[in-house]
Parts: C-alpha cells; sequence; structure tokens
C-alpha cells in the first residue's frame, strides 16, 4: 500500500502561483501512476492532472492546460503540482492519488490510495 500526504496549499491571490507537493511512503517500491484532483465546495471531485511512472506520460483537465505542471521525482518519492496564473476558480481542496498501475489509469476508481487534501484559496 501506500499512504499519501498533500502539502502546499494556502491563500494566494489571482494570478498568482503556487507549488503543491504529495509526498508518498509505504510500499514506493512499486511502479504507480499519479494523479491530482480538485474538489470545489458542492462540486464533484474532478480530475486534474495524471503522470505515469516513468513520467513520460502526462495529461491535463482542459481547465488547467498552460497553467498547471505535473511532474514527478521517484527518488524522492513525491510528485508535484505547479500552479501558475491562478484564477479564483481554481479554489477547491487538491487531493493527490495513487494508481496501481504504472500508466495513467482511465477511471477514477483505478486511482486506489488517496492523500487527505490540501486546501488552495485564490482571492480576486
Amino acid at each position: 500500500q501506500v499512504q499519501l500526504v498533500e502539502s502546499g496549499g494556502r491563500l494566494v491571490q489571482a494570478g498568482g502561483s503556487l507549488r503543491l507537493s504529495c509526498a508518498a511512503s509505504g510500499r514506493t517500491f512499486s511502479t504507480y501512476a499519479m494523479g491530482w484532483f480538485r474538489q470545489a465546495p458542492g462540486k464533484e471531485r474532478e480530475f486534474v492532472s495524471g503522470i505515469s511512472w516513468s513520467g513520460g506520460s502526462i495529461s491535463y483537465a482542459d481547465s488547467v492546460k498552460g497553467r498547471f505542471t505535473i511532474s514527478r521525482n521517484n527518488a524522492k518519492n513525491t510528485t508535484y503540482l505547479q500552479m501558475n496564473s491562478l484564477k479564483p476558480e481554481d479554489t477547491a481542496v487538491y487531493y493527490c492519488a495513487a494508481a496501481q498501475t504504472p500508466w495513467i489509469p482511465t477511471m477514477i476508481g483505478d486511482f486506489k490510495s488517496w492523500g487527505q487534501g490540501t486546501q488552495v484559496t485564490v482571492s480576486s
């Protein structure tokens, strides 16, 4: 099993930048894809970005393309989400999740391990 802890969420002004981190522990010798999700108050959890084990395959939601960048450092067991040009609509609790496959899953149910979330608030 993989345990995940997000960090880096905070209050930031619109147009600003923020970097979230996701530290993994447990059976980190396994190969697994990682994903970032977010959930705003009263809304469904939505996919933000995903990255394969090797980092060779990356995907983004249309709403964040060109603004967010996902990366990972497997030696440090850490996945990152660099968020630039932040907008008030980016305000949400951000979660990282680990799959049980090296490729990015198609279905959210294939992400088996989840962090507790970190709050990102973008003021106008």
